[in-house]
């Protein structure tokens, strides 16, 4: 077993298992995975209790600032699709899905990862790819990266008394990287990212106040020898933010990070190509936001067959790295 596959299994079952601080009386979910042979079984094991370990500290650990805020408002790193916040962060997600595939009912098990880095308060740079392990019944395995991509993301607006975060973007899909069989190809992709809080509103509308919305719209121009649709990728997000219900929010301007705190959510997203079928997906989940890490789950529910064929799980772990090395990112490449 190769050790790629064997961590992606290794991080799946970790995040199933989510092992940051739980308040009193939570417990964490566990799903047993079964493997034939002893040294593919134990191997991911002994990597899934690092991991562990690692999560634990990094969600304990007292930095000095996070992300994605605007007032009183913090934004999740939202799971199928961008969030707005510009910032300093490396992100991971594991996801089990049905999917239709080429070689027929697949189930794709993925893990996905990303680097983003300040070049100046306002713009930051990113990279990512996900590694797939494709099972089809009746034929081997296709495992390999998908498309790997270079971006620049910069926030245009922030408006912290009404909650507000509005950035944008740009994506190239790298030529000649990653398995075409995945579904790799070289591409351009402008997007715009944004979220609205409603901590704003009247008393009258108090109880809306804990409420967010987020979303994402991207249009992905394939080039060179990639598929031949263009694609339009949109996502919406509806955040529920426990901060509100604490004697923490004052009502007034932020004293202090809303962090520490649990995260409701349903996410809604979508990919329309101009040839083609709209595949779509809802999700219900939480998150949980720390000092310096963001943990989530959710489960996936395929809209139509061009999604999944089941339902499916996503896990997901955000590190904000200015916070945890501050010696490398506290501060922008290339002015502050």
């Amino acid at each position: 077993m190769g050790f790629v596959p064997a961590l992606l299994r290794a991080w799946g079952r970790l995040w199933l298992a989510v092992t940051c601080p739980l308040p009193r009386g939570f417990m964490p979910i566990t799903i047993p995975f079964v493997s034939a042979n002893p040294l593919s079984a134990i191997l991911p094991w002994l990597a899934a209790a690092l991991l562990s370990s690692v999560t634990l500290v990094l969600c304990l650990y007292e930095g000095a600032k996070a992300h994605g805020i605007a007032g009183n408002r913090l934004f999740l790193g939202t799971l199928p699709f961008d969030d707005p916040a510009v910032n300093d962060e490396f992100s991971s997600a594991f996801s089990d899905l049905r999917r239709s595939a080429p070689e027929g009912a697949a189930v794709d098990r993925a893990l996905s990862v990303g680097l983003s880095r300040l070049l100046t308060p306002r713009l930051a740079f990113a990279t990512g790819s996900t590694w797939i392990d494709r099972n089809a019944q009746g034929i081997a395995n296709t495992r390999g990266f998908d498309t790997t991509s270079l971006a620049l993301k910069g926030l245009l607006y922030e408006d912290d008394p009404h909650e507000t975060l509005l950035s944008a973007g740009i994506g190239w899909g790298l030529p000649g990287v990653g398995s075409r069989r995945l579904g790799a190809h070289s591409s351009i992709e402008p997007g715009i990212f944004f979220g609205k809080g409603f901590g704003d509103l009247p008393h009258s509308l108090s109880w809306l106040r804990s409420f967010a919305i987020s979303g994402a719209l991207g249009f992905e121009h394939p080039t060179g020898r990639g598929p031949g649709s263009d694609v339009i990728h949109w996502g919406a997000a509806l955040q529920f933010s426990t901060f509100y219900l604490t004697d923490r929010f004052t009502g007034g301007p932020p004293k202090e990070e809303p962090l520490f705190q649990w995260v409701p959510l349903i996410e809604l997203s979508a990919d329309t190509p101009t040839r083609g079928n709209t595949s779509a997906t809802a999700g219900v989940g939480i998150a949980y936001v720390g000092r310096t890490c963001q943990i989530a789950a959710e489960v996936v529910v395929p809209l139509n067959r061009e999604a999944a064929l089941n339902a499916g799980v996503i896990v997901s772990l955000l590190l904000f790295l200015d916070d945890l090395i501050p010696s490398v990112f506290g501060k922008p490449l290339l002015w502050e």
